[in-house]
């Protein structure tokens, strides 16, 4: 079965590759399309099968792994020539990595399938997903959806497969099979190590165990907003999510007082212990039952009352370690809490959260210290650094500039092959075709004249042309009814003293309304 599977996926790939530029961004804009329409259904689905999160955060995850994805990456070369570097003298041609084999998880099932189609299909490679079984139904869903925008657009249907029934032995197959190209591997510590040790390449992200410090200096109202809205998003599924909180002494009262505002519950005395009875496992993981549940059902399954209205549960700790179950990365609402007098203390706690579990992952910063900021980007073994925004939505490119992304690198430090977001550029292979620019032997010509004299990437009339290119979309932006809104859509606005334009299915996130809002910014036709 294994072996067709693969076989259908090579003869696929085979027409894929002949594609131009423009047939594949047509086919990839159309499964961004089609999973954007279905962000919602696929969301319940979801919701419904793993009973993990919440259907409006799915549902969000579903836009950020199509709509806002294919934003990022629409405009990126992967087919043919992609650069002439007429400086250096080298041509750049890009070339499919080949079948891709993509494990998905439980947590985020629809959004990594969409996430890992469209960023592997971008590059010409066919897809073969290893659904986990807890969450195969709306995977499947999900997969044929994609398949249906594929054969909307002429492509092979078989350029995206799925095994029906998923074992950790057909998995562990399927990623040292010889027809296989790259592993996409999402999920727990012992899958990553299948994958990087099937001796295929590999593209697999350790745990995170994300620390936060709110510094003296930072908007403490805003900051802990941030933490709550991060930590809760998804019922604190995404591996991105804040863990520990590490505030800063002469604020930590103001820090508390914020959680509680924000229907926070702070645990106490032999409370944190029931509750890590129940979250963390006698392996020092997360415990199923409690992933991506909501913070009343972890409170009432310890035996802890808690007032109807938490939404999360806030363990103060001394130290970090497995005598301390609670400063592991706990896919939950729960967050620990440590209170450090000094941004020196608080790097070291940071540090030490990192090392037991979420090494080169995420860190968050609140703070408006330049310098402390600069110590804390020299000094800590994290490869995303969110300053002044929920890490959640920041590491994953939502409310930051970076890569819109499910899949986050942690380098070396985690014992990853990169520290990026992993997008379509890590789904391609480049050839690089090099000319002689210091002879070894004189000849009667120049070795590269006859290609690139009369490559002219920087003549007047294309910077020209770039800019009218650019007033025109300045222009089309004007007018355009937004279906989704961001918080980087209202800073841009703002910037070019324009209104954003929004009807009643316009999607808006709560910090974008919040700040479009308070600058009256929409204009709802």
């Amino acid at each position: 079965m294994l072996d067709s599977i693969f076989e259908k996926a090579e003869v696929a790939g085979s027409i894929l590759e002949e594609y131009s530029q423009e047939e594949i961004d047509r086919l990839v804009e159309q499964i961004a399309k089609d999973g954007e329409a279905n962000a919602l259904p696929l969301a319940e689905l979801a919701h419904n099968e793993t009973g993990y999160g919440k259907v409006e955060d799915k549902k969000i995850k579903n836009i950020l792994a199509t709509k806002i994805l294919w934003d990022s990456i629409k405009n990126e070369k992967t087919v043919g020539i992609i650069k002439e570097d007429t400086v250096n003298k080298i041509i750049e041609v890009a070339a499919p990595v080949g079948i891709v084999v993509a494990v998905i998880p439980s947590t985020n099932p629809t959004s990594t399938t969409l996430y890992k189609a469209i960023i592997s299909l971008k590059g010409r490679n066919p897809i073969i997903f290893s659904p986990h079984p807890g969450a195969k139904g709306c995977i499947k869903a999900t997969v044929d959806i994609i398949r249906e925008a594929l054969k909307k657009v002429g492509a092979p249907e078989d350029a995206v497969q799925i095994v029906d029934n998923p074992t950790i032995e057909l998995t562990k197959q399927m990623m040292s099979h010889p027809k296989t190209g790259i592993i996409l591997a999402t999920g727990g510590l012992g899958l990553v190590k299948a994958a990087y040790s099937s001796g295929k390449p590999a593209y697999g992200v350790g745990p995170g165990n994300v620390p936060v410090f709110i510094e003296r200096t930072a908007d403490v109202e805003k900051a802990v907003k941030d933490v709550i809205t991060g930590k809760t998003f998804d019922n604190g599924t995404i591996c991105a999510s804040e863990q520990s909180i590490i505030a800063d002494k002469p604020i930590a009262k103001q820090v508390i007082e914020e959680l509680l505002k924000n229907n926070a519950y702070i645990l106490k005395g032999d409370e944190v212990q029931k509750v890590a009875s129940v979250v963390v496992t006698e392996k020092f993981g997360a415990n199923p039952k409690i992933v991506g549940k909501p913070a009343t059902y972890i409170a009432k399954l310890a035996g802890v009352n808690v007032p109807e209205k938490t939404v999360a549960l806030v363990a103060p700790l001394d130290g970090v370690g497995k005598a301390y179950p609670l400063s592991i990365e706990k896919l939950s609402p729960v967050l620990a809490l440590y209170i450090e007098d000094g941004w020196e203390k608080a790097c070291q706690r940071c540090i030490q959260l990192l090392k037991f579990g979420g090494l080169g992952h995420s860190l968050g910063i609140h703070t408006r210290n330049k310098e402390v900021l600069k110590q804390f980007a020299l000094k800590k073994p994290a490869f995303r650094i969110v300053v002044n925004s929920p890490t959640t939505h920041g590491a994953v490119g939502y409310s930051t500039n970076l890569m819109p992304s499910l899949t986050l690198g942690c380098g070396t430090f985690g014992n990853n092959i990169t520290s990026e977001n992993i997008t379509a550029r890590h789904m391609i292979n480049i050839k690089r075709v090099a000319f002689e620019t210091k002879p070894v032997n004189k000849g009667r010509f120049s070795p590269y004249d006859f290609y690139f004299k009369d490559v002219k990437p920087h003549s007047i009339e294309s910077v020209i042309e770039s800019k009218l290119s650019d007033f025109e979309v300045s222009e089309s932006v004007e007018k355009r009814v937004y279906d989704f809104v961001c918080e980087e859509d209202i800073k841009k606005a703002l910037k070019e003293n324009r209104k954003i334009l929004i009807n009643d299915k316009t999607l808006i996130t709560p910090l974008a309304l919040d700040e479009g809002k308070k600058h009256n910014i929409f204009e709802k036709v």
